[in-house]
């Protein structure tokens, strides 16, 4: 029933055949279209034919943006709630899709390998892409794979091309330079965790800190990747910089508003607020010195974490990187990259 397919090899090093030029995709994740936006021409889901609701969930300005632009995104079936771990199978082999694109997770799902199963059993292919466990050492791999599976290498590739030229300045320049490192923590969620402080102490974030010349405070405290850095602790290790995540809109006044139609002044204004709240934080000297950042939350998933990886450099190390300006990468990859171009305060 395929007239022509080939042979891909996925992020677990799984070699897998799909069909040559697959028109129904069922995407694991949603908020796989950053990706997918940077790759594929136009409607960056024109053929997604299902997907769970976690985009609409967590990214709900970059979700209304999409559908604005291409109102039959809000008609693509949904396969299970915003958890990976809950997709349902007869749902997604009921959309007969010629690929399943599944994300990389620290921790696989319990039922992913039953999942696996019944979709081998109605021969619909599955591969999986990593762009959060791994991403600096996956990112790349992950990206040529989407565009050999899609058929859009060249997009892909001309995309490859301005991620490597930008994350190789960084290396190139840390390499050769032997100076201070800045203490910097890290918070996930500012405005959703009351308490101090959930962070990273290894892999994705992490390693994009440590990447850009950052000594991670958290390295070492616990062995998962994320964790908890109790509020004394945080006192009494008082890093240079203090990183907190956020990613709600600009309908949220009383949290920490980052991404698509956000207004620099309302970023600002939230990221205030939200530090005043926390009694520990506003005692940090990092935070009273204004050495501290807040940064969109998404962009742990998706190869968009190269404007991350670039504040942090600009953030951690001024001097060595007057030069780059993540502002400017994310112009450019407007002009050249994405069909619908971004307008928020990220």
């Amino acid at each position: 029933f395929i007239a022509q397919s080939k042979v891909v090899t996925d992020s677990l090093q799984r070699q897998v055949t799909i069909p040559d030029d697959p028109q129904r995709i069922v995407l694991g994740e949603s908020r796989m279209l950053y990706t997918l936006a940077l790759v594929e021409e136009g409607n960056p889901a024109k053929r997604v034919v299902g997907w769970p609701p976690d985009l609409r969930k967590f990214d709900h300005q970059t979700w209304q943006r999409y559908v604005q632009a291409w109102p039959e995104i809000a008609d693509i079936p949904l396969i299970g709630n915003s958890n990976f771990s809950q997709l349902n199978s007869e749902k997604i082999i009921s959309l007969k899709p010629d690929l399943v694109i599944l994300p990389v997770y620290a921790r696989m799902p319990p039922d992913s390998s039953s999942l696996l199963t019944q979709l081998a059993a109605a021969h619909i292919p599955v591969i999986f892409l990593d762009f959060r466990v791994k991403p600096l050492a996956n990112t790349v791999n992950s990206l040529r794979t989407l565009g050999e599976a899609l058929d859009d290498q060249p997009k892909a590739e001309r995309f490859i091309k301005f991620y490597q030229q930008h994350m190789q300045l960084i290396h190139d320049r840390l390499a050769g330079w032997h100076g201070h490192k800045p203490r910097v923590f890290l918070q996930l969620h500012l405005d959703r965790n009351r308490d101090c402080c959930t962070t990273v102490a290894h892999g994705n974030l992490a390693d994009m800190m440590a990447f850009a010349g950052g000594n991670n405070i958290a390295a070492g405290h616990f062995p998962a990747v994320f964790g908890k850095i109790s509020p004394e602790t945080l006192l009494v290790e008082k890093p240079d910089i203090y990183i907190a995540t956020g990613s709600s809109g600009p309908n949220h006044p009383d949290q920490l508003q980052l991404g698509p139609d956000v207004t620099t002044q309302q970023a600002k204004a939230s990221f205030a607020v939200a530090l005043s709240k926390n009694t520990t934080l506003a005692l940090l000297p990092a935070v009273k010195n204004h050495h501290a950042l807040a940064l969109w939350q998404n962009f742990y998933m998706s190869p968009w974490h190269l404007l991350a990886v670039e504040q942090f450099a600009v953030t951690f190390h001024p001097s060595l990187f007057q030069d780059v300006s993540p502002a400017h990468t994310l112009q450019e990859m407007n002009q050249q990259f994405l069909a619908l171009p971004e307008n928020g305060t990220y």
